[in-house]
């Protein structure tokens, strides 16, 4: 039960560490007969590659993805998939291994370092290992296989805060997104962010980050009651994700603070039919079945906590020591997650589509 696969009929597997040779995917369950290209995975990782901007980690990994098997390419280049189990990877380049000599012995603050070696007896100290947030680029693949199950659903993602930076609602532009290298669809909100994370990334400080995804054009019915409800799955797809702290759909949190009256999603009849809401407070799924609606969900990312600034800990021997760690980091981490959130809800709308049709028909 070494629990590094998820899902139950569309199912993702990633292995690798992130100072380790490569890192990799095999999705298996992905149904046959489906094109895409090897660009089409490659879009998605580009969003998500490291380096691109001063407000990311400086580690400069091209991420470039083979696809090893489980597809049919034609003479044009495109790709088929077989229904076998479709294997990704991608070589890690640029690592640097002595950056993490000083804290080969010593556990850092809000990092995985001492519970997995709690756990098993042995980490790996380095960037991480499987802790690292560079697993999650195997998501962003293994997002675009996924994206391939359910063609008429629209995924997209945005950063909605960052520290105590949020944006206004009133100028979200989804075009604004892919214009800042935030991800962020508020231009205002955006310039902010830029001065206000060059403070704290020259401080060799860190900062959290609130991220919302929706999904547009999902069925009616997706989801099962009880032990099988759709909100859960997403929230526990989302939760994996490195540095996530705290998942919410639709309302969210905020529900608590409504009446009865200002919750419910009112209803009316449509021109095909078929039922109108009137909001969507419940994020697009009640009784953890999906309503047809705009699936939303948001999470919150926890600061970076590899920093500069030197924080109280002990070593693998008890001794208190001050631990600062040097290397390149993502001031904020959260900025990176964006693609990973469309990715994991992509993953998770896949697997539900499947196991609704193999029950419905």
């Amino acid at each position: 039960m070494s629990h590094n696969t998820f899902g139950h009929l569309f199912r993702v597997t990633t292995f690798g560490e992130s100072h380790g040779p490569a890192i990799g995917a095999v999705v298996d369950g992905c149904p046959p007969r489906l094109t895409f290209t090897r660009d089409d995975v490659q879009a998605a990782l580009d969003r998500r590659r490291p380096g691109q901007s001063r407000f990311t980690t400086q580690r400069r990994e091209p991420d470039e993805v083979e696809i090893l098997s489980g597809v049919l390419e034609d003479e044009g280049g495109r790709l088929t998939t077989t229904g076998t189990p479709i294997g990704l990877l991608i070589r890690n380049v640029d690592q640097r291994s002595k950056d993490y000599s000083n804290i080969a012995r010593s556990y850092r603050p809000g990092h995985a370092d001492l519970t997995y070696d709690l756990k098993y007896g042995v980490r790996d100290h380095r960037g991480g290992g499987r802790s690292s947030a560079r697993e999650t680029a195997m998501r962003v693949a293994a997002g675009a296989i996924a994206q391939l199950v359910i063609p008429d659903v629209t995924i997209r993602a945005a950063l909605v805060a960052m520290g105590e930076i949020e944006i206004d609602r009133a100028r979200w532009d989804w075009d604004e997104v892919d214009r800042n290298p935030f991800f962020c669809p508020d231009p205002v909100a955006a310039k902010d962010m830029e001065g206000y994370l060059d403070g704290l990334r020259k401080a060799g400080s860190s900062i959290g980050a609130v991220i919302e995804v929706e999904a547009q054009g999902a069925p009616a019915g997706l989801g099962a009651p009880i032990y099988g409800k759709l909100d859960a799955d997403i929230a526990a797809a989302l939760m994996s994700i490195n540095a996530v702290k705290g998942v919410e759909i639709g309302a969210g949190f905020a529900a608590a603070r409504l009446t009865g009256e200002a919750n419910a999603d009112e209803m009316r009849a449509g021109p095909d039919g078929k039922p109108t809401f009137l909001s969507n407070n419940a994020g697009g799924i009640l009784g953890g079945i999906s309503t047809g609606q705009s699936i939303v969900a948001r999470f919150a990312v926890k600061p970076t906590s590899s920093i500069l600034t030197p924080r109280r800990s002990i070593d693998t021997e008890g001794a208190e020591v001050d631990v600062s760690t040097k290397g390149r980091h993502d001031p904020c981490v959260g900025i990176r997650a964006v693609p990973v959130a469309e990715a994991m809800l992509a993953c998770v709308l896949a697997d539900h589509v499947l196991r609704h049709r193999g029950q419905n028909g």
